[in-house]
């Protein structure tokens, strides 16, 4: 495994980062809490050591596996990553509305987008009860809310920092002006944001700024929740509650271009002795601006295949052809 600092902080972590999200069941038609656990043990022993969740994956479950997966690691073994800022458990609608949606029992649930000062603590110590541990690595704020101002959700982020709560803090899904205007309240270790060979936005200003500002990136869906593993294929049915059902990825029309693409890939992850997946993420972590890649997995097996992705050696040149490849999707 190969180990990179987060921006200009000290914190390490492990080039494949444990996604936690599958592992809550929620938006990825259910889950299997034994299943999970041992994939985020069978991962941790090959050299995954950054673990990222949220309190919005599985409403608790995520952070909850996350916790007794871990229990018997010493703590400064593991990286934690987790956030704040999507709340179905109000009991009043504040911030902005996210979607409607139902939780691991079918149960209809309300989700909205929302950082007040208040909410940020609460969600923190609730993080801390169910990952069961003092202090989190990296607390992300989920995704931007509009009705909160960004430097009274950061106020309380540096409260938490101050008390010990939190080491450092990182925004998920900014753009380069709302993570300037983060800045003017602590120092941001890092941005999460969407990147995978098909969905490439943010090589247009956020990589740019966080190569300039020395800022890490940490890519979520990497393989794009499964498509770029080439196992998917044209008329594919997800299970009940599967978020991926309509997205405009996993169109017949998209599923064929994609597979055709990684049809040119095959030749060069069998002499590398890797799956698609695997060449799939050595190239993901390779591309400029990108420090770790989240890669989620259901079982042991899955996680440690996607740890087994940084055996492998790409040369520049191999690397160049990839992208080249990638450029005329």
């Amino acid at each position: 495994m190969i180990y990179r600092k987060l921006g200009q902080t000290d914190l390490e972590l492990s080039v494949i980062t444990f996604g936690a999200w599958a592992a809550g069941g929620w938006m990825w038609g259910s889950t299997d809490r034994k299943q999970a656990i041992e994939a985020i043990k069978a991962s941790y022993e090959v050299g995954v050591s950054s673990i990222d969740t949220a309190p919005i994956y599985g409403q608790g479950t995520s952070e909850e596996i996350v916790g007794e997966a871990i229990k018997e690691i010493p703590r400064d073994r593991v990286q934690l990553l987790t956030k704040f800022g999507m709340r179905w458990d109000l009991s009043s609608p504040k911030g902005d509305f996210a979607m409607h949606s139902a939780d691991n029992n079918g149960h209809p649930i309300d989700i909205y987008k929302y950082a007040g000062q208040e909410s940020v603590i609460k969600e923190c110590e609730d993080s801390l009860r169910r990952l069961g541990t003092d202090y989190i690595d990296l607390l992300q704020i989920h995704w931007p809310d509009s009705t909160t101002p960004i430097a009274e959700t950061f106020e309380a982020v540096a409260k938490l920092i101050e008390q010990g709560k939190v080491r450092y803090a990182g925004v998920c899904n900014y753009h380069v002006e709302q993570m300037k205007e983060a800045e003017q309240v602590l120092s941001l270790a890092s941005n999460q944001v969407p990147f995978s060979m098909v969905q490439r936005d943010i090589q247009q200003e956020v990589v740019p700024y966080c190569l300039e500002q020395h800022k890490g990136i940490l890519a979520y869906s990497p393989l794009q929740r499964g498509l770029l593993t080439g196992k998917i294929k044209p008329g594919h049915h997800f299970a009940a509650g599967d978020s991926r059902e309509g997205s405009k990825y996993y169109t017949d029309a998209f599923i064929r271009a994609t597979n055709a693409f990684l049809e040119k890939l095959k030749p060069l992850a069998e002499e590398k002795n890797a799956t698609l997946a695997q060449l799939v993420l050595r190239w993901t972590v390779e591309q400029p601006g990108i420090t770790v890649a989240l890669a989620g997995a259901r079982n042991a097996q899955q996680s440690v295949q996607n740890a087994a992705a940084m055996n492998i050696d790409l040369s520049e040149d191999e690397i160049g052809l990839i992208t080249k490849w990638v450029d005329a999707l």
